[in-house]
């Protein structure tokens, strides 16, 4: 931790506890950091607008959203990989085509997030941003992430060939998979952060827990997985702490920063 300049954190599973809340001991290890000169960043596959909660409290010097599609420093956006209104339209028009049309998807935009939902995600997690409902039927702003809930594996490669020019990344804990560019995974948003802001990638410390953040783990000097991470995280990770639940980044900051 001698050399580590930046802490990067994703949020559910890793930084956020089972009830998405950040415990205070977590939330003290991370001042601590902070009165040390390490910038704290948050990587993270939600969209900007359903991490406000968050965002707001922890106040990231880093910003990494929607998957890696976009990126801030300091609040001021330094990356960006959206799909043209256009594109956005053929997306779902595919996903409809192969899940059927009235599988449930989201969309992330750099203002707002969309979603076709059947129970309003607030009354299942009050962490949740705000969603605006859509029936995407006529849909077609520019977006950064299309999420789709398939259940069928099968339907689910089928799409991602159909796609070929996104990312295809499925979330462990549900049927979710998400697409966005190419381009846009959050090593890359990484990459391009630390170029904008003169960090190297072996200065930065990374913790995840999902498939979305193997490719972080790998690229940053020290990639570290939660205890409840899926076993693909901790195959990939230099070093296993302990779970969301159970503290596991508070102990681990306050064992190499002698807090």
């Amino acid at each position: 931790m001698n050399t580590c300049r930046l802490l990067l954190f994703d949020l559910d599973g890793t930084l956020l506890r089972s009830d998405k809340t950040i415990s205070r001991r977590t939330c003290n290890a991370l001042q601590n950091c902070r009165e040390q000169g390490i910038l704290i960043g948050v990587s993270t596959s939600r969209g900007e607008q359903n991490a406000l909660t968050f965002i707001r409290e922890l106040q990231p010097d880093v910003l990494i959203v929607s998957g890696g599609a976009l990126v801030k420093y300091h609040g001021e956006y330094i990356y960006k990989a959206e799909f043209s209104g256009e594109e956005t339209r053929q997306m779902i028009a595919r996903a409809r085509e192969v899940c059927g049309r009235d599988c449930e998807i989201t969309i992330d935009t750099v203002d707002a997030h969309y979603w076709n939902y059947k129970i309003d995600p607030k009354k299942q997690d009050e962490s949740w941003g705000d969603s605006t409902y859509t029936d995407f039927e006529d849909f077609h702003e520019n977006s950064l992430k299309m999420c789709v809930e398939i259940f069928d594996d099968s339907l689910a490669e089928r799409l991602c060939v159909e796609l070929p020019d996104c990312d295809f990344v499925r979330f462990s804990d549900g049927f979710w998979y998400k697409f966005t560019k190419k381009c846009a995974t959050k090593e890359n948003a990484i990459r391009e952060m630390g170029a904008v802001c003169g960090i190297r990638t072996e200065e930065m410390t990374a913790f995840g827990d999902d498939y979305a953040d193997i490719g972080m783990l790998r690229l940053c000097g020290t990639g570290v997985a939660m205890g409840n991470a899926i076993d693909e995280v901790k195959a990939q990770a230099d070093l296993i702490i302990g779970s969301n639940d159970e503290d596991g980044i508070a102990a681990y900051l306050e064992m190499v920063l002698n807090l």
